[in-house]
């Protein structure tokens, strides 16, 4: 089992810090991890991504996990493995991006929004699912993917998905989600974050 997966298995969502800057990484993250969150996404849009990225693998590394997001390409794979980095998000279903996080050891999570590209990427060797954009994809959506994707595939709705809704979502099928903007944007409050946090981890218990 993966450290991505051993995490995932206790604390099911993914923080999506979009916008992160590395000067306030440590601190971010360990809001989060009073929260209960311990698996942290930086997009590779963000500021200086893999900086943050590698201050948390060094500093957190021994009770988080920390990957990257918006991952298009294969070299910014290698990128990611040299800083510490341990999976890799993407919004699209790549399979040069799928060799490459094969090739370093690292969890693997592309975007699909249909069957079709489900099953490609699952047997590309994806190690999960990033549904997405979930904002057009309801619960009910879930439920049909779920009809043909069997439970142990990860499978996790990003894109609209907060505290409000993340119960229905993993009530219908979601193995967890992760959440950007409603937990994390530069400008918020580290105990705001924490608060959300806990909120949403609160609301995947319920399930």
């Amino acid at each position: 089992m993966s450290k991505f997966e051993d995490i995932f298995s206790k604390a099911p969502v993914v923080a999506i810090l979009r916008g992160l800057k590395p000067e306030e990484a440590i601190d971010v993250a360990s809001a989060l991890i009073e929260g209960g969150i311990k698996i942290m996404e930086v997009p590779l849009n963000s500021p200086d991504p893999f900086d943050s990225i590698e201050r948390i693998a060094k500093q957190l590394g021994d009770v988080v996990c920390v990957g990257a997001g918006t991952v298009l390409k294969p070299a910014q794979v290698n990128q990611l493995k040299d800083c510490g980095g341990e999976f890799v998000v993407a919004p699209n279903f790549s399979l040069e991006v799928g060799a490459a996080s094969q090739k370093y050891g690292l969890s693997w999570l592309p975007g699909i929004y249909t069957p079709t590209e489900a099953f490609a990427a699952l047997d590309a060797g994806a190690d999960g699912l990033k549904l997405f954009p979930a904002e057009l994809c309801p619960p009910a959506i879930i439920r049909a993917f779920r009809a043909v994707i069997p439970k142990e595939i990860k499978l996790l709705p990003v894109g609209g998905v907060d505290v409000s809704n993340i119960a229905d979502y993993m009530k219908a099928g979601a193995s967890g989600a992760g959440i950007g903007s409603s937990l994390f944007r530069p400008g918020t409050r580290l105990d705001a974050i924490t608060a959300h946090a806990k909120a949403l981890m609160a609301n995947v218990k319920l399930t």
